[in-house]
Parts: structure tokens; C-alpha cells; sequence
């Protein structure tokens, strides 16, 4: 299957309560992970673009459901990441309602592409949101993202592990992308698995 040519790629909207979410029928992407794993950088480097989607050092700038129209045909929408980020509690809790009324309700929502810090294993949020996500039936993508910081020996012991840690999810290890937002690897092989979803 073809990489797709990026015409347009815009920011469209950013989604604070669950009754703004937007009412077109377009197939959506999530991108779901810790903060700082490199959420920004991958969707960036996706679409070809350098600058569309805020790439900060400092955890917790994601705060909403950001939505970007591809191409006039789907969205991509960028979650708020979960872990350390350095903001209160209460608008966390907020995040965290928002994050799973979302996961579990949207209709439009084609496929999740869950990012991983290739150099880490899976924590409880992470272990957490899996549950949640194969529960609702919803098709996960994982992600190793930072490739480029790993060796080749590194990397297999990495998938391995995460492969034993998500078993119980149906993961198999064949299934794990690399990436890397440096190098662009795994950019192809991520977009043909969005595409098994996007187009269907």
C-alpha cells in the first residue's frame, strides 16, 4: 500500500469537554502515551511537517484533544499524556475523564496508536489503559518510539519484554513498531498499519 502524499494538514480544534467533540463523520487516529515519550515528534515527522504539532521539553503541554485535519479525509487527535507531568491534580482528574469518555465512546475512533519509550517497560497507567482499550475491542498500535537512542541487541531484548508484559493483551512481538522521529525509521510501516484502518 502507498505512503499517502500530505497535502494539507491543519490544527482544527482542541477538545476540552466531551460535548466538543467534533460531529463529522471522518475516521480518527489517536495517539496515546506518557508525557514526554515523543507523541509531537512521531505525529511530525508522520505528516512530514516540522512544526504543526508543538514539540515541548517540558511534560504536560498537551491539554486537551487536539484535533488535526489530514488531507481533508481523517483526523488525527493528539491526547493528553499521562504520568509525570508537572500539573495539579484536579486537572489530571479532569484530563483522565475526558481521556477515557473518549477511548470508550467515540465512534469515529478507527485505531490507537500507543507510544512507548523504547528504553522503559509498560507501568501501571500503561498496563491500565491496554485493559481498557482491548475490553472495548479498540485496534492498538504499539509504538516504540526513540529508536535511534537503542542497539540492535538493546531493542530485542526491549521488545521482548514488552512483548511478556502485554501477552495477556494478545500482543505479539512481530506486532511492535520502532520509531524514530530523528531518522524517520518506521515512519512507512506505521503509516501502512494507519492505512489498514483509515481506508476501510
Amino acid at each position: 500500500m502507498a505512503i499517502p502524499k500530505i497535502k494539507t494538514a491543519e490544527f482544527e480544534l482542541s477538545v476540552h469537554r466531551i460535548e466538543q467533540l467534533p460531529r463529522s463523520a471522518l475516521p480518527e487516529i489517536a495517539f496515546l502515551g506518557r508525557s514526554n515519550v515523543g507523541k509531537s515528534s512521531l505525529i511530525n515527522a508522520l505528516l512530514g511537517r516540522r512544526k504543526l504539532v508543538r514539540v515541548s521539553a517540558k511534560p504536560g503541554c498537551t491539554r486537551g484533544l487536539n484535533f488535526y485535519l489530514i488531507n481533508q479525509r481523517w483526523h488525527f487527535v493528539d491526547l493528553p499524556g499521562f504520568g509525570y507531568a508537572r500539573v495539579s491534580r484536579e486537572m489530571q482528574a479532569g484530563w483522565g475523564r475526558l481521556l477515557m469518555d473518549y477511548l470508550e465512546q467515540r465512534e469515529n475512533l478507527r485505531g490507537v496508536v500507543f507510544l512507548q519509550d523504547g528504553r522503559r517497560r509498560p507501568g501501571e497507567e500503561e498496563l491500565f489503559l491496554w485493559k481498557v482499550l482491548t475490553a472495548k475491542g479498540r485496534a492498538v498500535i504499539p509504538v516504540l518510539t526513540k529508536a535511534d537512542k537503542l542497539k540492535m541487541g538493546e531493542r530485542a531484548q526491549a521488545v521482548r519484554r514488552l512483548a511478556a508484559d502485554l501477552q495477556s493483551f494478545g500482543v505479539a512481538a512481530g506486532e511492535v513498531i520502532w520509531f524514530s522521529a530523528l531518522t524517520h525509521e518506521g515512519r512507512d510501516k506505521l503509516w501502512r498499519r494507519l492505512l489498514d484502518y483509515l481506508e476501510q
